[in-house]
């Protein structure tokens, strides 16, 4: 008897959660009339289908490599990905693995499927895009918003005399306007913008979305017209389509892309002025002086002032706001919440060098002949996976337990309708709810764990670790030793203590020491490989001293 999975999915251009229920209901049918055992099911809610960045798709991916199953069901192809290169990749998996994908539109799928329906998804993604910018640019050309909000003004909620929302209103928000003049006013009396973030913060005024200021939110990016100091609405002008996104193939993000200014659509909108043109042009005229001036042919201005990278560069974390460490001198680390914004409250700083030297020194001292790696990371790894098996499948018993609380509800209430005396009942029916609602509250905490790691992992990881050991060897190894310690390292976390920054290292590097001191890997984290940790204490000489899980 066949073995069936099946998925679902919903985008979030049909936002109907049953849509998920009434596919599975189809696949099912489907899949007992065929004769066919379904063993589990698989959905995405709310998701486009534009990439496979998904978790139901990741996990359907995960459980086909390990044999869980032999056939996909699913209501058409184009649940499964909308994307050309993306749904030509899945169905290379599902051959490797000897996993046939069947759908109720196109039946048994095959090459001809994937090229024929993997170009028409990318057609209809193509279409709906053009359709909606096209809609947008109807809107602003009538003086309305295009999307999004931006500070100083609300939304405003209105039906047309059809009953239908009318879409793209704006009125000025009379509190947040008053802080935007008064931001464009210490602008333009001398204050920079980290010291008007840092005085908005410490008054507790509340920055766009609610979160707190930064200098960037203030200067921006004058070309692409970001910041409270570029955002020509202000001025009354509204401007759209400065910039496109565009999906990284690699990653799935969306990276923006700067369009020409013939481009660009401009409405004015003097309804909506906040700041007065004088104000608006004196705050430019400012803008034009800290700029820099124009440049030789072949030279860059930017050179003499670019900081130099070092070791951990961007792998800096403060271990009590989460911000990250950044050069506030040429050697000096320090939290640059606490720096530019005023919102940490550690002041602790440490010497580039300082940090290198107690990474490095703890690297040396606890890593151990690369050749003892060769059987020590296949037991890492199985173990790893281990760990990652029994979590998913703690997860998948918990939500059929709670499915299966449901039925049993169900079946109680239906057996009171049919005369059965509700007393009897009652106690049976508590018991149900308080069980559902403590698996409703484990499952909402759980984080989803990451694919299983492949075997090939195990040599990715000698590699790795013997390069790091070479380069450590070397006394002039910071180079060698940077790419290194990035395929292994995370994140390096500096923790203010008792007057002094203890130094955490998160990753595969920090998980392996931590196994290979006979300790167990930590809790398996929903976005890393891992999440053990090592510590190096930065005290007296900042000597590395002992791990800490």
């Amino acid at each position: 008897m066949s073995r069936v999975a099946l998925y679902a999915r919903y985008s979030s251009d049909n936002q109907r959660d049953a849509s998920i229920e009434d596919q599975l209901r189809l696949c099912r049918l489907h899949a007992e009339r065929q004769g066919w055992k379904v063993v589990d099911s698989y959905s995405d809610r709310a998701i486009s289908g534009a990439s496979l960045l998904r978790p139901g798709i990741q996990e359907l991916i995960s459980d086909a490599q390990r044999q869980h199953f032999d056939t996909v069901l699913t209501e058409s192809l184009d649940r499964l990905s909308r994307d050309q290169e993306d749904i030509a990749g899945l169905y290379k998996r599902m051959r490797f693995a000897d996993v046939r994908i069947v759908t109720l539109s196109e039946g048994e799928v095959s090459e001809l499927h994937i090229g024929l329906k993997g170009t028409m998804g990318a057609l209809y993604l193509k279409d709906l895009a053009d359709k909606t910018r096209r809609g947008l640019r109807g809107r602003v050309e009538n003086g309305k918003s295009g999307g999004g909000l931006c500070y100083g003004y609300d939304v405003v909620q209105r039906l047309s005399e059809s009953g239908e929302p009318v879409r793209g209103d704006r009125t000025i928000n009379e509190s947040e306007a008053a802080i935007v003049r008064r931001i464009f006013r210490d602008y333009v009396a001398g204050s920079s913008s980290r010291t008007i973030a840092q005085v908005l913060n410490r008054e507790g005024v509340p920055g766009p979305f609610g979160k707190a200021w930064g200098p960037s939110t203030i200067h921006g990016n004058p070309k692409r017209g970001t910041g409270i100091l570029n955002n020509e609405l202000y001025v009354g002008r509204l401007v759209w389509n400065r910039q496109r996104y565009i999906k990284d193939p690699d990653t799935g993000r969306r990276v923006s892309r700067a369009n020409l200014e013939s481009e660009w659509v401009v409405q004015d909108v003097p309804d909506l002025r906040i700041v007065e043109q004088a104000l608006w042009d004196h705050a430019k005229a400012r803008q034009e002086t800290m700029a820099l001036g124009p440049q030789e042919p072949g030279t860059n201005p930017l050179v003499d002032r670019r900081r130099p990278k070092y070791l951990l560069s961007g792998l800096v974390r403060c271990g009590r706001c989460g911000g990250g460490y950044s050069l506030i001198s040429k050697n000096l680390l320090g939290c640059a919440a606490a720096r530019t914004k005023g919102t940490c409250d550690n002041r602790l700083n440490i010497r580039v060098e300082t940090l290198e030297a107690s990474v490095l020194s703890g690297l040396r001292t606890h890593l151990m002949e690369p050749k003892l790696f060769e059987t020590f990371c296949e037991e890492f790894t199985r173990e790893v996976n281990r760990q990652l098996i029994e979590r998913r499948t703690t997860l998948v018993a918990q939500r059929k337990e709670v499915e299966r609380i449901e039925r049993d509800i169900d079946r109680a209430i239906q057996a009171i309708f049919d005369g059965v005396p509700g007393a009897q009942l009652k106690d049976k029916i508590g018991a149900l709810e308080t069980r559902k609602a403590e698996l409703t509250a484990i499952l909402a905490e759980a984080k989803e764990p990451p694919a299983l790691l492949h075997p090939n992992m195990a040599h990715l990881y000698r590699k790795r670790v013997a390069t790091l050991h070479d380069a450590l060897q070397k006394k002039e190894a910071k180079s060698e030793a940077s790419g290194a310690i990035r395929a292994l390292v995370d994140q390096v976390t500096l923790v203010p203590e008792n007057g002094e920054l203890t130094i955490v290292l998160k990753g595969d590097l920090a998980a392996m020491l931590s196994f290979a001191a006979n300790k167990k890997p930590g809790s398996i984290s929903g976005t890393g490989l891992l999440a053990s940790q090592v510590s190096l204490v930065a005290g007296a000489g900042f000597e590395p001293a002992t791990f800490r899980l």
